[in-house]
Order: C-alpha cells, then structure tokens, then sequence
C-alpha cells in the first residue's frame, strides 16, 4: 500500500488572467513561493520517501523546498510535464473564443479528447504520466510520495485512476488548489483509494 500525495505547483504570474499554462515556463508569483514554504513546512515530519516532480520550474520550484525539508532529493520526471494546450498555451479562455471558436468549443465539451488546435490528447497525457505513478508505487511499497505537477495532468491521471471518464476531468475536479494535497492510495490490484481532495498547507 502506498500513498501518493498529488500536489498542483504554486500560484504563477498568469493565474492572474486566468492564462492557460501548460509547457511554458512560467514563473512563480512571491504568493506561490510563499505556498511551496509552507508545503515544505508540512513535509518536513511528513514520513515522505520521495519527492518527484515535473521539469517545470513553476512545479520544481515548489517542490524542492519540501524534498529539502524532509531530507530527500527532488527527482525530475519529464513524464510529469503539463498537458500540452498547443495554440491555446499562453492565452485567456476569450482569447482563444477569439482566435478557434470552434475548437474552443469542441474542447469545453470534451477537453480530453478534444484537445486545442496542436495540443495533446488527454489519453496521450495519461499514458506518459500514469507510469510514473505506478513506479513510485512498486519502488516504496508501504510508502508515501509527493509529486508535485500541473492541474489539468493531474486531474486527468485521477480520473484515470478513479475509473471515471477522461472527457469529465474539469467537471469532476474543477480545481485543484495551489499547492494544496490531494491523496490517492495504491494497494496492489485493488482499486485506487481517493483519500483527501484539496488539502491546504496553511
């Protein structure tokens, strides 16, 4: 049995705008250091075993205060990145009503498998992601392991996990918080465990 605590990064300078975020480098915003210290502050007499975390410095920026605080290395996956939003990274929901009406629409409807014009395919995140779940699993049997990453990856590896329809990610999970814990169990070959959603540090 091992627990995987999901944590979205910390606040970015393009939450203000409501910008869509996925391979970009965003930075963070001083309120989204401020998140990933007080994370730190939770792992440190967490019993964490690992701490894995997206290329991203937005996710790896508020993950390694935490690997530090409980004594480990923050270990980067590249599998961990954000969705891929193509034409859509970048730009505010009016934006793109702007620019790909249709395609905007076609996405609000089934995000998953509607992606945005050059953008990936919620079942093309999934199959990169959902290994790196199940590794940490098998490598800390019994364990605990923090992986901070992206929100729209996230949601879509839990749906996956939960046995709910990609195409539902936004509307099942309509928002994971900055910085906030969201656990899941791995137990062998039983079912996924969903055991907290939302978790704030502060």
């Amino acid at each position: 049995m091992t627990e995987l605590v999901l944590v979205r990064h910390g606040e970015t300078v393009w939450h203000v705008d409501n910008r869509y975020a996925g391979r970009s480098d965003v930075e963070l915003t001083d309120r989204g250091h401020d998140q990933g210290a007080q994370l730190a502050r939770w792992a440190a007499d967490a019993g964490l075993d690992a701490v894995l975390t997206s290329p991203l410095r937005r996710a790896h920026e508020t993950a390694a205060p935490a690997a530090r605080a409980a004594g480990l290395t923050c270990r980067v996956d590249p599998r961990l990145v954000e969705v891929d939003f193509g034409q859509g990274d970048g730009l505010t929901r009016d934006e793109m009503r702007e620019a790909f009406p249709d395609a905007l629409e076609a996405f609000v409807g089934c995000p998953a498998s509607h992606p945005l014009p050059r953008g990936e395919a919620g079942e093309a995140a999934v199959a990169r992601a959902l290994p790196v779940l199940r590794e940490a699993a098998e490598e800390h049997p019994g364990g605990r392991v923090l992986v901070v990453a992206h929100q729209s990856l996230l949601r879509l590896l839990l749906c996956e996990l939960l046995e709910i329809p990609l195409d539902r990610y936004r509307t099942v999970f309509p928002r994971l918080e900055s910085a906030a814990r969201t656990v899941v169990r791995l137990d062998g070959d039983a079912p996924p465990a969903l055991l907290a959603l939302n978790v704030r540090c502060d």
